[in-house]
């Protein structure tokens, strides 16, 4: 085995001292992980045991900084199979105790060697579970990472004050940050059965793959289309994707969506495109103290009653009432799954078109699959509307 895949640090990082400062004065004290530097974002704590690699490269996690709860991060290492995008999104990491070797045979560098490649600046040795109960407590907040020798000796008032500089997420509309700029089509497998048109608000790679598993050509369209672009392609069904930021500022998309559920066409929404479905149905949008992020979030589907561990990242939900079918500009609404937690919506659907969302990540590339059905139940509403 090499050095690089033992994932032995270098050095100069592993001498580096490092410090996590939260906005309402809180701070850790450990060492630097992955680049070293300084690096803002919200501060948001992910529950999944496995799969860092998938939540490295969401492009959801935009301008956050990840803490990891479990407390070993690393064993894994990073290959060139499992990213979700072409890039790290996360603005900063956080881990408690860092892996010392990549123990995996798939591994082809360490996660530290990969977080600096790509400029990622992150700390470990602290107390993660403490900074998660803080933020449990206390809510999602801004953050910064400072890390290297730069950063000795400077007054811990003096970077307190460079993290409330930073901009709150409340607000913040970043879907057009992380979309593609360009149209592309990723083909169906085996015979092409549908058409999706897929606006891209921050889509996972393994979205239009479990798409064209199911004989769909996915052709996935910037954040910024417009319904004339999304019916250019003559598709069968409407895909909206996961994303990042503020859903109350994504007016362009809920217009566009609005567009869709006016022609009737097949609708599916997940994460941010949930939102933006509750939206365009009338209800409002609201963010969550600390959010859903992980890959073990129950959630009942109550069309069915069964329930689902699911893989979650989000931090803002859609206002709709629970119990009773509320009437929309576009037929009648009513929320088809629920959180089992704390009760928030995780689910949408229209009952007089064939419309649907939900809130989590049924493609799930890092696990589980209970929620894998909804591609199939999609694929079920356009051959209805085709029939």
């Amino acid at each position: 085995m090499t050095t690089s895949i033992q994932g032995v640090a270098s050095q100069r990082q592993k001498a580096a001292p490092a410090v996590l400062v939260l906005e309402d004065g809180r701070i850790f004290r450990g060492r630097a992980y992955g680049a070293v530097g300084e690096t803002f974002g919200e501060a948001v704590f992910s529950t999944g045991m496995t799969g860092y690699q998938e939540t490295l490269t969401d492009p959801s996690y935009h301008r956050q900084v990840v803490v990891m709860t479990a407390p070993h991060v690393g064993n894994t290492g990073v290959n060139d199979e499992d990213p979700e995008s072409g890039r790290i999104w996360v603005s900063g990491y956080v881990v408690r105790d860092p892996a010392r070797v990549s123990s995996n045979w798939r591994a082809q560098r360490s996660l530290d060697e990969e977080l600096e490649r790509q400029g990622v600046v992150g700390i470990s040795g602290i107390d993660t579970r403490a900074l998660t109960r803080h933020l449990r407590e206390r809510g999602a907040m801004r953050v910064g990472i400072f890390s290297g020798e730069a950063w000795t000796g400077v007054r811990d008032e003096a970077l307190l004050a460079k993290v409330q500089e930073q901009p709150q997420m409340k607000g913040a509309n970043l879907s057009a940050e992380v979309a593609t700029k360009e149209t592309y089509v990723v083909p169906a497998i085996g015979t092409k059965k549908f058409t999706v048109a897929a606006v891209d608000l921050g889509i996972k790679g393994m979205t239009p793959h479990r798409m064209a598993e199911r004989g769909i050509e996915v052709h996935v369209l910037p954040a910024t289309a417009t319904a004339e672009d999304i019916y250019a392609v003559n598709p069968d069904g409407v895909f909206f994707s996961n994303g990042p930021g503020d859903p109350a500022t994504a007016d362009g998309p809920v217009a566009v969506m609005r567009a869709v559920l006016e022609r009737k066409t097949p609708l599916f929404g997940i994460c941010f495109g949930n939102q933006i479905l509750g939206r365009a149905l009338g209800f409002g949008t609201y963010k969550l103290k600390y959010g859903h992020r992980g890959i073990n979030q129950p959630v009942q589907d109550r069309t069915t009653g069964k329930v689902e561990v699911t893989a979650h990242n989000h931090g803002f939900a859609v206002d709709a009432p629970l119990d009773k079918i509320s009437d929309t500009p576009f037929g009648r609404a009513e929320v088809s799954h629920v959180c089992l937690n704390d009760d928030v919506v995780e689910g949408l659907q229209l009952l007089d078109q064939p419309a649907f969302s939900v809130q989590y990540h049924p493609e799930a590339a890092a696990g589980p699959h209970d929620a894998a059905y909804l591609f199939d139940r999609f694929v079920d509403l356009m051959e209805a509307e085709r029939a």
